[in-house]
């Protein structure tokens, strides 16, 4: 009997050069997979920091320009200062009565002044500073407008900036 050269099959070597092919490629495959897993909770943080921001930055600009503004805010200070932002003496959190006295907060955990929060958010960390900028608005004078800068730090992240201003008119 007389066999074909043509035979259905593969060599040892044909073998061997397609499992290092596919491995090849399976690993760059992973390693993509990897990396796109190691992201996938980048927008959960982000949502919460973003959630954390605004509530802090709601408590702050509900609050007055000075400590001078009257109810209402007209008419608006005649000439406000920035010296000595920040709380004036004995003065606590709930009873902050003008944005500057969120100068220098800085919890962690955060804290709400209307509610508890999420114990997800024990580690996140909040820093308020809150300076004169009215140059930067074109403010009729530095002292006419006040930028409010939140930085919120999620567990093992760069801290995430968010800024407001608060005019005095």
């Amino acid at each position: 009997m007389k066999l074909s050269r043509l035979q259905a099959g593969v060599t040892l070597v044909e073998l061997v050069i397609s499992m290092v092919i596919i491995s090849v490629a399976l690993v760059a495959v992973l390693n993509s997979f990897g990396f796109l897993v190691s992201k996938s909770a980048d927008p959960l943080w982000r949502n919460k920091s973003l959630k954390l921001a605004q509530l802090y930055l709601d408590e702050i600009l509900a609050r007055s320009y000075d400590d001078a503004t009257p109810v209402g805010g007209v008419p608006p200070v005649a000439s406000p200062s920035c010296s000595g932002l920040g709380p004036e003496s004995g003065e606590a959190r709930a009873t902050f009565n003008d944005v500057d006295d969120y100068n220098g907060v800085d919890d962690s955990p955060p804290v709400s002044l209307i509610g508890s929060i999420d114990s997800s958010y024990s580690s996140y960390r909040v820093q308020v500073t809150v300076t004169c900028d009215g140059s930067t608005v074109s403010a009729s004078g530095n002292s006419h407008s006040k930028k409010i800068l939140v930085q919120v730090t999620p567990p093992r992240e760069r801290p995430i900036a968010f800024a407001a201003y608060k005019g005095n008119f």
